[in-house]
């Protein structure tokens, strides 16, 4: 299956190297170009990609926003492109419905496989990282547990727990003791009951919705700090 892609970039030399890099793919066609965000979500909407790489900092419509619109919108994935590698950066994509995050001297097979991994279902930035940025941004004290988590089974909090420490499926098994499939009907579960794109979302709803506080390990397990479970599927 052929992977399509828009390229939003203002700076057209850098636009036209990214999209020329991924279309002498073959698994990859560039269905088109933008020089601005509103320009990107026109084209997301007109030609249906699979995978929209979107600058953070763009005329009319920054990135973010653009990143935001199209995720609401539609089912096309995004990954960010920066020159600036800065935490807040890295939040506010996420928050906004990235499944990716890319600096613009990314080299050219990284590029490739960003858009690959993306474009399968899977997450750009390990969950792990995504919980370090989540802490960041949302310590300040206790919360009073969000409502929307009263749609979760005891097991599918359980796994969002778990999501939030960063295990892959298999050590979610094994620290829920079932098997692989069972994780991955509660993984689909919670992310369909909270509207929630990806992993990397799930562990940011953890954290904002007050199940997770900023700064204490989850509740239900330790060894956390260890774990390793990048580019985990949904």
């Amino acid at each position: 299956m052929t992977i399509r892609v828009v390229v939003a970039d203002d700076q057209e030399l850098v636009r036209s190297g990214f999209a020329l890099i991924l279309d002498v793919q073959e698994d990859i066609e560039v269905v088109a170009e933008a020089g601005d965000g509103a320009a990107a979500v026109a084209a997301v909407r007109r030609h249906a990609p699979d995978v929209a790489l979107l600058d953070i900092r763009m005329p009319v419509m920054d990135g973010i926003e653009a990143c935001r619109t199209i995720s609401a919108g539609s089912a096309c994935r995004t990954v960010m492109l920066t020159t600036f590698d800065t935490d807040e950066y890295v939040y506010e994509a996420l928050h906004a419905g990235a499944s990716g995050f890319l600096l613009k001297d990314v080299r050219r097979d990284d590029l490739v496989h960003a858009v690959r991994v993306v474009a399968a279902g899977e997450a750009l930035l390990a969950p792990s990282v995504a919980r370090r940025l989540v802490e960041q941004y949302t310590s300040g004290g206790p919360r009073r547990t969000d409502p929307r988590l009263d749609a979760l089974t005891v097991r599918e909090r359980e796994t969002l727990l778990l999501l939030a420490r960063g295990l892959s499926n298999a050590e979610i098994a094994a620290e829920l003791v079932v098997s692989d499939h069972t994780v991955k009907t509660h993984v689909g579960n919670v992310l369909a009951k909270l509207g929630l794109r990806d992993r990397i979302q799930a562990v940011i709803c953890a954290y904002e919705t007050g199940l997770v506080t900023a700064g204490a390990p989850p509740a239900g397990g330790g060894g956390a700090a260890g774990s390793s479970p990048a580019w985990a599927r949904n």
